[in-house]
């Protein structure tokens, strides 16, 4: 029987929004997707401010430069609301 190998450091590879979900797809495959609510500086930025993002390091968290805000995807999947 085979084991997948679940990645211990789970990195971002890219994001995408619908109208209720923050959504981020992680290199290992898997798709992540938490409640705009849980972040009020996502949740009330325009379209072009959420498509305005950057990952971190090798994909450890996302950044919004135009909305100054960070997010952390090792904090995502623990569901802290991605801080720390």
């Amino acid at each position: 029987m085979a084991i997948l190998a679940v990645e211990h450091h789970p990195l971002a590879h890219s994001v995408s929004f619908n109208t209720d979900s923050l959504i981020v797809s992680l290199i290992d495959g898997r798709t992540l997707s938490v409640p705009l609510a849980w972040f009020p500086t996502l949740s009330s930025a325009t379209a072009s401010q959420l498509q305005d993002w950057e990952i971190l390091g090798d994909g450890e968290g996302i950044h919004w430069p135009q909305l100054d805000e960070d997010l952390s995807v090792n904090g995502l999947l623990l569901g802290n609301q991605g801080r720390g």
